[in-house]
């Protein structure tokens, strides 16, 4: 019976039962694994399709090095757009590619053994030139321990190469591994100095991002660049200044690059794939060379006559273009001959930038005070300010007074004028006129506060004071001295303000003053590119004239300021055209520091104006003297070239605009 019970209890203890805990426990693994494989598909597919570009290019870049070429930088051109201001012309350059690493001492006495070979090539074909590299130089610039760069980088060994070379390093290629003979560009500019401090000059991107903003953030930005035409290379040219800086991304094109496979140890393993840079766009500027070249001369000319002047400035801008057919800021320097040293105080833009006296003070600063020149619009002001009227008359006694204390303020040489009218007082340049009638009047009619504001707001509606919205960087926007107290109240301000002694502006701010007195109120945007070409020739872009804001201003007064610009100016004696112009002698200084500088504005024809011209000579005396005959030569060369009534008077007009 125990047997039995025992059978029979193992029997039972042998008979599965229903678990409900390990089904809930499979689920729950099923579930899991779903999650989980999931989970991996999902990462596949987005490892895949979304990170799987990225990995490939990082695989590639890891193997295969893209070495940058210069871009071939585009043509200036000046206005007629077949003479070449500034352009690219293709040299050969040798270069030597590291297939070793050669810091050990054996493989150094190889790569020392090229060096002395090259250079008795180059001894060979160039001797007595001892501007040639020598074996210690080549070894330098081979850079056998990467300090300048990795070693798959082609090292620069001699730019330039003479016919002879190239040909002798083509026949030889085969004696020299890793030689290779590269074409490159080298910056030129026209030999006749031809504007250069508008046109600019380049420098080496490596030099860039330190002074300029613009070059910092394309550094910057390198190590994110995927496109091998827009990454720059250290030693590639860059527009530091003018037009090459303003342009930089049109002149550019872009960079070619060698492609090379590359081995553990960082060293080319493979033949290099050559894909050669693009050439960037060119531009035809507005400047013509003939007026241009006649500007510069002109004031060098007059220069050598005067005592104290050294530099002079010019600029020439079409009344309803808003071209800029010369601008002229002497001395000016060779950019094909770059010396920092010699040219530190005149490779700036006088005309458009505030370039200051140099260190010996030999040189006067650019932007001066404008003197009489601001009497026209001085008019203009109190007639729209209800001051006066056109045929309202004022009593000259040759002086006003100023303060409590009676100081006097005397007109030129204590000139007496008597009875005169707002043009009488323009002709005349009246300082008394425009102190009691403009200054003191501004200052009775809103007090000396709101006074200056009001002065300020006419003086930038004309572009004084702001940005002329010209296409060259580094503008100078202008010193206001009227806004600054300096201990002299709101009335002393305002007084010497009419007259032209409160603030100083660049020529290029003077010419638009200019423009907007022969157009009747219209602030034209002076540009110096008229129009964008492809390599191919083909115009990209045009710009045409650009409006940047007006005035209105009833025509009897535009009239009445017109009819007062009639100042006497023997250096115009013959000129065959009726035109409105307006000296200036502005004063700088006192006692023995006193400067007197010459200013003069003037647009012609009088009636249907094409050409504003203004000009400034620091320390240049009278404008009447000064500045004035240089003027004239530029109203001279326009009419030869493009005709001031529209029939050109020299054998054919030269790239003039029609629109």
């Amino acid at each position: 019976m125990f047997n039995r019970l025992r059978k029979k209890k193992m029997s039972n203890e042998d008979t599965p039962v229903n678990n409900k805990p390990s089904s809930v426990r499979m689920n729950m693994f099923f579930f899991a694994a779903f999650v989980i494989f999931s989970i991996l598909i999902f990462r596949l597919a987005f490892v895949q399709f979304v990170e799987g570009p990225e990995l490939t290019y990082m695989e590639t870049s890891r193997n295969t090095k893209d070495i940058p070429l210069a871009p071939v930088r585009g043509p200036i051109y000046d206005a007629t757009g077949e003479v070449a201001l500034a352009y690219s012309e293709p040299v050969q350059s040798l270069y030597v590619l590291l297939y070793e690493d050669y810091r050990n001492d054996d493989r150094k006495q190889e790569a020392q053994e090229l060096a002395d070979e090259l250079a008795a090539v180059f001894k060979q074909f160039n001797p007595g030139d001892k501007e040639q590299p020598d074996a210690e130089e080549i070894m330098k610039r081979l850079d056998l321990d990467y300090q300048k760069t990795f070693g798959y980088v082609p090292r620069l060994v001699k730019s330039d190469l003479t016919t002879k070379e190239i040909a002798y390093f083509m026949e030889k290629k085969a004696e020299f591994p890793g030689v290779m003979v590269l074409e490159e560009n080298v910056r030129r500019y026209d030999p006749d100095g031809v504007a250069v401090q508008v046109i600019g000059y380049t420098r080496e991107f490596k030099r860039a991002p330190d002074t300029l903003k613009k070059y910092k953030a394309i550094r910057e930005s390198a190590s994110i660049q995927r496109d091998p035409g827009l990454i720059y290379h250290e030693e590639e040219k860059v527009g530091f200044d003018g037009l090459e800086l303003q342009y930089q991304e049109e002149l550019r094109g872009r960079s070619g690059y060698q492609s090379i496979d590359i081995d553990a140890r960082n060293l080319p393993d493979g033949t290099m794939n050559l894909t050669p840079p693009e050439k960037g766009y060119g531009l035809v500027t507005t400047i013509n060379k003939e007026i241009q070249m006649v500007a510069q001369q002109a004031i060098t000319d007059e220069l050598r006559k005067l005592p104290k002047a050294i530099t002079g400035y010019a600029v020439a801008m079409e009344v309803d273009t808003g071209n800029v057919v010369a601008m002229a800021s002497m001395p000016d320097y060779d950019p094909n001959d770059w010396d920092y040293e010699k040219i530190k105080y005149v490779f700036r833009n006088g005309t458009t930038e505030s370039f200051p006296p140099n260190e010996s003070g030999k040189k006067a600063e650019s932007v001066i005070l404008l003197g009489s020149v601001i009497k026209p619009l001085s008019v203009l002001i109190g007639l729209k300010e209800g001051l006066f009227s056109t045929g309202q008359t004022y009593y000259d006694q040759g002086y006003a007074t100023l303060g409590k204390d009676g100081r006097k303020v005397r007109n030129s040489h204590s000139a007496f004028n008597g009875s005169i009218t707002a043009r009488r007082a323009i002709e005349k340049s009246s300082n008394a006129f425009m102190i009691d009638m403009v200054g003191k009047g501004l200052y009775n009619k809103y007090g000396a506060t709101k006074g200056v504001k009001v002065w300020d707001e006419h003086m930038k509606e004309f572009g004084l004071g702001v940005s002329t919205g010209v296409d060259l960087p580094k503008e100078y926007l202008g010193t206001l001295e009227y806004n600054s107290k300096n201990n002299e109240s709101g009335l002393t301000r305002l007084a010497f303000a009419s007259f032209g002694q409160q603030g100083k502006y660049t020529t290029l701010q003077l010419a638009q003053y200019t423009t907007m007195l022969a157009n009747k109120g219209k602030r034209i945007e002076p540009h110096l590119v008229k129009e964008i070409r492809d390599a191919e020739g083909n115009v990209v872009k045009k710009i045409k004239p650009k409006v940047l804001n007006e005035v209105d201003f009833a025509d009897a007064y535009w009239n009445e300021v017109h009819k007062g610009m009639v100042t006497k100016v023997s250096s115009f004696d013959g000129f065959p055209y009726d035109y409105a112009r307006k000296t200036g002698t502005s004063e700088q200084g006192t006692g023995p520091n006193k400067k007197e500088n010459g200013v003069f504005i003037a647009f012609a024809p009088r009636d249907n104006p094409k050409l504003a011209i203004a000009v400034v000579v620091p320390e240049g005396g009278f404008g009447s003297v000064s500045a004035s005959p240089i003027a004239r030569k530029i109203f001279d060369a326009y009419d030869e070239v493009y005709g001031l009534d529209g029939n050109p008077k020299g054998k054919k007009d030269q790239g003039k605009d029609t629109e």
